[in-house]
Formats: C-alpha cells, structure tokens, sequence
C-alpha cells in the first residue's frame, strides 16, 4: 500500500464556504458555520484519515482588510496557512458576481499547488456561475477548476480525488482518532459563540468572544461556565434579553450540540462581560487564544 499525506489550506473571502467545505470533508463539524462575515476567526485544522491517505485540512479566516488587531491576528492565520502547505484551496462564491479586484487576487496565486473552487453552485444562477467559469478558466496560473456544492455533496469526490493525486508525503502526522488540533474546550467554546452569531443583531456579533471559565468532566456529567464578552453595555443587554430569555436561549440551544460533542449530560452556565475595545486590546485577545 502507498500511503500518502500532505497539508491543505482552504482561503477565500468571508462567507464563501470555507468552514462548510472542511466539516463536509471531514465528515465532522470542527468549524462554526454563520451567515455572518469573519465567522472563523482561528486556524483550524481538520484531518481527514483512510487507510492509504492523510490529509490535514487548515480552515483560515475570511480574507479582509485589517480595521483592528484582531483582524491582524486572522490575517496573520491566512498568510502562515498558505506557507509551507502543498495544496491551496482557493474558494470563490458561485452564487456572487464576481469583480476585477477578485480576478486580480486569483491572478496572484502563481503557484503549481492552487486549485481554485467554485462554491455554492447549488444555489448560482448560470448567467453568474458560466461567466466566472470562463473568466477564470483564462489564468494561465490556475491548471485545476472545480465547481463544488459542499451541501450538496456536488464534485466533492472529485474534489478529493485530485487532492489525492497531489499528495507527496508518506507521514502519519496525526493518530487514526484524532479529527481536529483543537481542544474540546475550543470546540465548546466556538459552540457557543455560533448560537451567539445566528440569533444577535447585525452590530453585535463582531464584538463578541467566548472565554471557557470552567470545564470539568465527571462520569456521567461535564459542567461548564463560559464567559460571553462584549464590548458595550448595550450590548450585554441584547445578549441577556428581556428577563434573561436571549441568555437562556443561547444555552439551550449550545447545551444540545455540546452534549452530542461530549456524548455526556452537560451542566452550562453563561455569563456576559464587558470588555470595551477587547478587539484592539493584546492582552486579551491573548487570553482568549487570538494570539500565534
């Protein structure tokens, strides 16, 4: 048997499907899915395991410009990811007229190891989705296209198939077990924090993080305290919400989804902070894991 490995790196601008792509890749969910921009924050590295091939996938913040340092710190994931890795996955929307400045950022991938994905095909329309074909097919710097629904499932065979064939090492980098470099208090904490971004209002998401402040496991019970931190007053009160129904609703739904993580009873407790500026603040972003 010819075993083979290699690292993969999946970029793109916010909300093109990047974390979508990993967990169906993986067939496990190690990144949060929102519909709200800079979702991912953090490198993320999902490890798809076989018995003949190893491939470890790093999902990377959406690429934007840079307005505070926790924007540095994501940028700062994208360009270590794109480093050293023998395959990059460079995705763009299918669903989305593309511009000149996307061609442009295409264009300065000059790399034998690019493929370029075109997500959510389910959902484009051909009058958007052939145009970007064509235009994209004329890069003499990108040799492989493939258009891909990863909710579908469209291509994504496909998909593995040619990443297989470009593989080189015959390193086992991870153990057969292990999905994920994260921890599992990562994992509860980005939980959270997803619920936080599918039901808060448009100017609160950005402003938010989830600090684990407690994280024990018994044997028949996991009990956990989280930190919510916000960067103002009135936001902590849209997240606690009329007689605290936003809070409680923000732990049952987390509570569900970190049971069937722990395949345990889980005992949550939620807290919200104010933390003003936290984003432009090292030492906390430190503290709560945005640092490299």
């Amino acid at each position: 048997m010819n075993f083979k490995s290699g690292f993969v790196s999946i970029i793109g601008k916010p909300n093109v499907g990047k974390s979508t792509l990993l967990n169906t890749l993986i067939k496990e969910k190690v990144s949060i899915i929102s519909p709200k921009p800079q979702t991912t924050r953090n490198k993320i590295i999902g490890i798809l395991n076989d018995e003949e091939y190893q491939i470890i996938f790093i999902d990377t913040p959406g690429i934007h410009a840079s307005k505070t340092k926790l924007d540095e710190f994501m940028q700062t994931s994208i360009n270590s990811a794109i480093s050293d890795v023998d395959i990059v996955l460079f995705l763009i929307d299918g669903s989305k007229k593309i511009y000149e400045k996307d061609v442009e950022m295409v264009r300065k991938f000059d790399k034998e190891n690019v493929m370029l994905i075109i997500t959510k095909t389910d959902i484009a329309k051909e009058e958007l989705l052939f145009p970007q074909l064509e235009v994209f097919n004329s890069l003499e710097n990108i040799k492989d296209i493939i258009p891909i629904s990863a909710h579908k499932g469209k291509n994504i065979n496909l998909l593995l198939k040619k990443i297989k064939s470009k593989l080189n090492d015959n390193i086992k980098y991870y153990e057969d077990d292990i999905y994920t470099d994260k921890p599992v208090s990562f994992l509860v904490s980005e939980t959270i924090r997803e619920k936080l971004l599918w039901r808060l209002r448009e100017e609160v998401p950005h402003g938010i993080a989830v600090e684990i402040i407690e994280f024990r496991e018994k044997a028949e019970i996991c009990v956990i305290s989280a930190d919510i931190i916000c960067e103002k007053k009135s936001h902590k009160q849209i997240i606690i919400g009329k007689n605290g129904s936003m809070l409680k609703e923000i732990g049952t739904l987390s509570r569900v989804d970190i049971e069937e993580l722990l395949k345990k009873k889980v005992l949550l407790q939620l807290f919200v902070k104010v933390r003003e500026e936290w984003r432009d603040n090292k030492t906390h972003l430190k503290n709560l894991g945005y640092d490299e």
